[in-house]
């Protein structure tokens, strides 16, 4: 049986409007491009591009960093383990659910997702910067906790065992193998499909849908079961994780190899078109 997170701090949402009357007291990590983040941010946010939150090596990029790496980036931005870390994208929620999984890679709980992002905090009519100083680096050691991590090995060794579920992520396209990213197309066999996309809700500025838990449940994705999520790089599966930690669920892993890595492989099986 896997290792179950802590329920004593579990993570949480904040509206735009919870973190304006927090601020300047959380350490909030805006993970947008440069671009993004110099036109438009939230005041006093440092800025995390989505290229430091991953590896970068074919044939699997969204692997994590290296912990040299992933150290360089925590000093860097001011990273404290005592301090509660919000975080926010201008997409939904990919990137920042991609911080969310690396937050709980280095054993750090204390975390909270801005639901919607920019988008709601612009929605909310609230002030964004675009002038910042560099945050003061902090002196941090990072250390790996292994416990949000699925390897390819793992999944293999546990395929035919039913306590697994294996969440795809993709489009329908990509999962049923008519959408090709690699070598090989279709998904790993038992997998359930439900796209990210179908947990935001653009009539509420992205915000993850209000019926989240019932969505995945009707595609018979729940907390009962060692749930693993994954996409092609593990970038939109950042997202799925962070809901499933949102929601609760006990055993949640992602597949930071992803398809790009299971696709490109020809020692692991496929299945192609719409059954699991």
């Amino acid at each position: 049986m896997l290792r179950r997170y802590d329920r004593a701090m579990p993570p949480t949402l904040i509206s735009a409007e919870e973190l304006n009357a927090k601020l300047p007291g959380p350490l909030v990590a805006q993970v947008t491009s440069r671009q993004v983040f110099i036109a438009a941010h939230v005041p006093g946010a440092v800025h995390v591009e989505p290229r430091e939150l991953v590896r970068g090596q074919p044939p699997a990029p969204g692997r994590l960093p290296s912990i040299e790496q992933l150290t360089s980036l925590f000093r860097r931005i001011g990273y404290t383990p005592e301090r509660e870390v919000v975080m926010l994208d201008d997409e939904g929620g990919g990137w920042a659910g991609r911080m969310a999984w690396t937050l709980d890679v280095i054993g750090h709980r204390h975390w909270r997702y801005l639901d919607g992002g920019l988008h709601a905090w612009h929605g909310a009519g609230l002030p964004l910067a675009t002038d910042h100083a560099e945050p003061t680096p902090s002196a941090v050691d990072i250390r790996i906790d292994s416990t949000p991590i699925a390897e390819a090995q793992d999944i293999l060794d546990q395929l035919d065992d039913p306590e697994l579920l294996i969440w795809d992520c993709r489009s329908a396209e990509e999962y049923r193998g008519e959408k090709v990213a690699a070598a090989r197309g279709g998904h790993i066999p038992g997998a359930v499909n439900v796209d990210w996309l179908d947990l935001m809700d653009p009539r509420r500025h992205l915000r993850l849908v209000e019926n989240v838990a019932d969505v995945l449940a009707k595609r018979g994705i729940d907390a009962k079961r060692d749930v693993v999520a994954h996409c092609q790089t593990h970038h939109r599966s950042g997202f799925a994780y962070m809901a499933a930690r949102l929601l609760g669920f006990p055993r949640i892993r992602a597949y930071h190899g992803s398809w790009a890595e299971w696709g490109n492989r020809m020692d692991t099986p496929v299945a192609i078109g719409d059954e699991p």
